[in-house]
């Protein structure tokens, strides 16, 4: 029989009969003469249906049935970051065929799944879940003015070159932050210049450059020199209070003590590994989109440093207004995932 020769309904009833028969596929193979191969496929398409008749259709026959798909969605759920050329071989192993990578592609994108990047999101335990939760819970019916009284702060690493390719993984349209399709991330240095940075309702406050790696003296300086001096400009009153995340640096000893020394209201109880409820995350993503803008790129960490002070201050204030103003998405995004992490 040719390689690509369609079975007559004929045949498949003999072999579906004898399947059914309690013969085995070899012995089935052995008996009319057809290739294993050919046998295990007619029971896996045909195996369930009272007659084995291909539905009508135009065109150039399809190389994988229904229940054939069946099988290569549950290859992709058991594994969503396996390779296509994986993918083949366990799905040629499992049903005797012999398709293409090409053919697994088409077939995937025809039940719905498609190669995409993993979303990358901080690594949860469940311990960072519930307080994520019950901190939002807390400030649920927070409303917009006091989210605009907060200093929102944080540093972030620019590079002169880009970063590693991102993780792919087969996943449904509308399923990129479900936490199967995540990858997860922490906080690491690299190259480039790290900047620390904070902004509020009332505007963007200055981007300070961090030299090395940051310890907690070099905290406390720019908490001295950039924070301090921002407040007493913006905040006559104590109507604010300043975020920071709970990067160790961010809590030593000497750092907490500095903070109650000089009387900054501190947003109690932030969350860890929850940079989607701090909206200059956001605004460090628009920092990084106007620097690739720019007609020239920087050619060193000096003119890195002055690009990003450049486009820093450019920053529209609707937009970072626009970015807070999501705050109460963000709570309400949260506590539906039970606090994993959200779109954002």
């Amino acid at each position: 029989m040719g390689k690509n020769r369609e079975l007559t309904v004929a045949q498949r009833s003999q072999i579906i009969g004898l399947f059914k028969g309690k013969h085995t596929r070899k012995e089935i193979s052995e008996i009319l003469g057809f290739p294993i191969a050919t046998v295990k496929r007619t029971i896996q398409v045909y195996g369930k249906s009272e007659t084995p008749v291909s539905k009508q259709r135009s065109g150039r026959p399809k190389v994988l049935g229904d229940n054939v798909k069946n099988v290569l969605r549950e290859i992709v759920t058991n594994n969503n970051r396996v390779a296509a050329s994986d993918i083949k071989k366990s799905l040629n192993e499992s049903t005797g065929l012999n398709v293409s990578v090409t053919t697994i592609y088409r077939n995937l994108h025809e039940i719905g799944l498609n190669s995409r990047s993993a979303a990358l999101k901080p690594l949860l335990s469940e311990t960072q879940r519930q307080k994520r939760l019950e901190w939002c819970i807390n400030r649920r019916s927070w409303t917009l003015r006091q989210w605009r009284s907060i200093i929102w702060s944080d540093e972030s690493r620019f590079t002169l070159f880009g970063n590693d390719a991102p993780t792919r993984i087969w996943r449904e349209k509308g399923t990129r932050f479900n936490i199967e399709n995540l990858a997860p991330t922490v906080k690491h240095g690299g190259g480039g210049i790290m900047v620390w940075g904070c902004f509020t309702g009332k505007g963007l406050g200055p981007l300070v450059r961090v030299e090395g790696k940051m310890n907690h003296q070099d905290y406390i300086n720019i908490l001295e020199n950039a924070l301090l001096p921002f407040i007493q400009e913006n905040f006559s009153t104590n109507h604010y209070k300043f975020q920071d995340d709970n990067a160790p640096v961010h809590t030593a000893k000497n750092v907490i003590k500095y903070l109650s020394k000089k009387k900054v209201r501190v947003l109690e109880d932030w969350p860890s590994q929850s940079p989607d409820l701090n909206p200059i995350e956001h605004l460090w993503d628009e920092l990084s989109r106007r620097l690739k803008k720019r007609p020239t790129h920087p050619k060193n960490k000096d003119e890195l440093e002055n690009c990003l002070r450049e486009e820093w201050q450019q920053i529209p204030r609707e937009k970072y207004l626009r970015l807070i103003d999501s705050m109460p998405r963000r709570i309400e995004e949260c506590i539906s995932n039970n606090g994993w992490a959200t779109s954002y």
